[in-house]
């Protein structure tokens, strides 16, 4: 890696590390959403969304924790309180994707369409969360770089 890319990365490191395991903890939440829909049916997107969810903050917690922010400890006093304060941060950008779920598809009747990728049929109630994760994944950075994690944010990481 030539110097001026090395020195892009590590002004950018948490930047970079927080998009990387916001693309795998997005995937994971996203297939989850996907084969519940699967399992259960798309008239459950509610419950299916629910499930999703679920995975994607324990994916995140334990990324952002050790590789993000590199907040090692695990200790309960440390992780507990971390892990509380993610769990509630989580459930506020969960709100806001189920409200937008709710109002796209069921008020405005946006996720009626079916369209394939691969072979497999899919409702357009993926594009919709694609979209709604946007938000989510900005405010949850904002949210763990500056309140949860905010004592692991040394020069090192940024």
């Amino acid at each position: 890696m030539g110097s001026k890319a090395k020195n892009l990365y590590k002004k950018n490191k948490l930047v970079i590390l927080y998009s990387l395991f916001g693309v795998f903890t997005t995937l994971a939440n996203f297939f989850g959403f996907v084969i519940c829909t699967h399992l259960f049916g798309d008239e459950y997107y509610i419950f299916n969304n629910a499930i999703a969810w679920f995975v994607g903050v324990v994916t995140a917690f334990v990324t952002n924790k050790l590789w993000v922010f590199n907040s090692k400890s695990w200790e309960f006093k440390v992780a507990g309180k971390e892990f509380a304060e993610f769990t509630v941060a989580r459930l506020l950008s969960f709100a806001f994707e189920e409200i937008g779920l709710i109002v796209c598809v069921t008020f405005l009747g946006l996720g009626k369409s079916t369209f394939s990728i691969f072979g497999y049929q899919m409702t357009t109630q993926i594009i919709i969360k694609l979209v709604l994760s946007i938000g989510v994944v900005t405010s949850n950075y904002i949210v763990s770089k500056y309140l949860i994690f905010k004592g692991n944010n040394s020069k090192e990481n940024e």
